[in-house]
């Protein structure tokens, strides 16, 4: 696997995809060499997965990672709705949970049960049907379950942490593990999960309510992103977490940063903690605007703020 970092900008990866289909004649999930990220992600940018793996169910993923050299790195993409996939592209694999295999919802009792490839937004709405209370704000959440686990996903006052009962997930040497809502060390906008853990399912507990409070509730969520948030752009979603304390989008107009712009790429006019691709944006351009506006913040507050969106792959 040597070749597999023998590459430079503007080139394609070396295709290890034979040799992983050799080494896994059972597998039934589907390999790609060279497959562009950008589309996968929602600020439409960034390079290309050395391989692309999307596998066919939860066996299937475990089976695919017991056998995949240790050396290989491995990263996981959902929705990509909070994600920076880098111009230089990954070396190694990209594994994509599908919504056909991982994206199932459904709900028993106060339970809502849904794949890491679900919608957040989904969940709340399979949670509403069943007249289950407490997981309203994931309609407010552009993303999916597998990120919600990863990341305590929040809004609008309701965290993960607040209604999770379990989440599964497979290693990176292909076990299986269950985790409970204290084994997940939550914290804000994280969890202390092994990071090569890989989510693949979770349960949710909510509380029986009144099916028109609910969806009231829900209304305001939606109401709140339409007015508040540039969700028609092509975005990452929040770029920096909030300091305790303070409110990230705060910091950053106090700075003087609404509406910068570095190359293709601005600070949202409507709320500043959203950067935009304006069109024509390189992911390297919305990388250093955010940086930027770290840098600026830092001077006027003495405050750094941290990213919240993920950023993978190797610069331009």
């Amino acid at each position: 696997m040597r070749a597999l970092l023998t590459w430079g900008y503007g080139m394609s990866f070396p295709d290890i995809t034979p040799s992983l289909k050799a080494a896994m004649p059972e597998l039934r999930g589907r390999l790609l060499a060279n497959q562009s990220l950008a589309e996968l992600t929602w600020f439409r940018v960034g390079g290309p997965a050395q391989v692309l793996f999307t596998p066919a169910d939860e066996d299937d993923l475990a089976y695919f990672l017991a056998r995949l050299a240790s050396d290989i790195p491995v990263y996981v993409v959902g929705v990509g709705s909070n994600l920076i996939v880098r111009d230089g592209g990954i070396a190694g694999v990209v594994i994509r949970l599908a919504p056909r295999a991982f994206g199932e919802a459904s709900a028993s009792g106060d339970v809502v049960t849904a794949g890491a490839a679900a919608l957040d937004k989904r969940v709340a709405e399979v949670a509403a049907s069943a007249n289950i209370g407490g997981l309203e704000f994931y309609f407010g959440i552009p993303g999916t379950i597998g990120g919600a686990l990863r990341m305590n996903a929040g809004a609008n006052g309701g965290e993960t942490k607040d209604v999770l009962v379990e989440a599964r997930g497979v290693g990176r040497d292909g076990s299986k593990h269950v985790f409970s809502n204290a084994d997940m060390k939550f914290v804000y906008r994280s969890s202390g999960v092994d990071p090569s853990i890989i989510f693949t399912s979770a349960r949710f507990r909510g509380e029986i309510r009144d099916l028109d409070a609910i969806r009231a509730r829900m209304a305001e969520v939606q109401s709140h992103r339409e007015t508040a948030q540039p969700i028609r752009e092509k975005t990452g979603g929040s770029t920096f977490k909030n300091p305790p304390g303070h409110s990230a989008w705060k910091l950053v107009d106090v700075a003087g940063c609404r509406g910068l712009r570095v190359g293709g790429a601005e600070v949202s006019e409507l709320h500043c903690n959203f950067l935009i691709n304006t069109g024509d944006a390189t992911a390297h351009d919305i990388e250093t605007l955010g940086e930027t506006v770290r840098e600026r913040v830092k001077a006027n507050s003495g405050i750094e703020l941290h990213w919240e969106i993920k950023r993978i792959g190797i610069p331009a």
